[in-house]
């Protein structure tokens, strides 16, 4: 299945209006629970959701006007994961400053290590709960852009909440 759902939540003001945040993930029921958590959380963002790398690919190169404020990316997916996609993203002039975000149900501590040497911005092990899910979009919403591009320190690339 090529899902692309387009979801924008009523704005609570301007600064919202130009948040566009993309979802590429294969498990239907993740992408249900972080499009919830982001429409309770966080009015006027822009979720678009993938859920195959191939298809956040195409999108990335067809339409660069909607490149997103961020990328949350899963790692195991089919037609092409998310190690490739970050790799293609890192590798192309007009992606690679896009920030990227691996949500993964993975901890592993290779995986990591593995996404932080490929050039992700962060790391996130799927939280277990609605609540965690939220306060782990809502964290890395609050960074700002600058923050939000650098790639920290290798003790901070883990964001864990609780």
């Amino acid at each position: 299945m090529h899902l692309i759902k387009i979801i924008t939540f009523k704005a609570s003001n301007l600064l919202c209006k130009a948040m566009t945040i993309f979802l590429t993930d294969d498990d239907s029921d993740d992408c249900l629970l972080f499009s919830e958590a982001l429409r309770e959380s966080h009015s006027g963002v822009t979720l678009n959701v993938t859920t195959d790398g191939v298809r956040l690919m195409e999108m990335l190169h067809g339409a660069p006007l909607m490149t997103p404020m961020v990328l949350f990316l899963d790692l195991n997916m089919p037609r092409k994961n998310g190690f490739e996609c970050l790799e293609e993203i890192r590798k192309s002039p007009n992606l690679k400053d896009i920030p990227v975000i691996i949500f993964s149900t993975s901890s592993n501590t290779d995986i990591i290590d593995r996404t932080y040497r490929q050039g992700a911005n962060y790391f996130i092990s799927k939280p277990n709960s609605f609540v965690l899910l939220k306060k782990a979009i809502g964290l890395i919403l609050s960074f700002d852009p600058t923050q939000l591009q650098s790639k920290p320190l290798r003790e901070q690339y883990v964001i864990n909440v609780a």
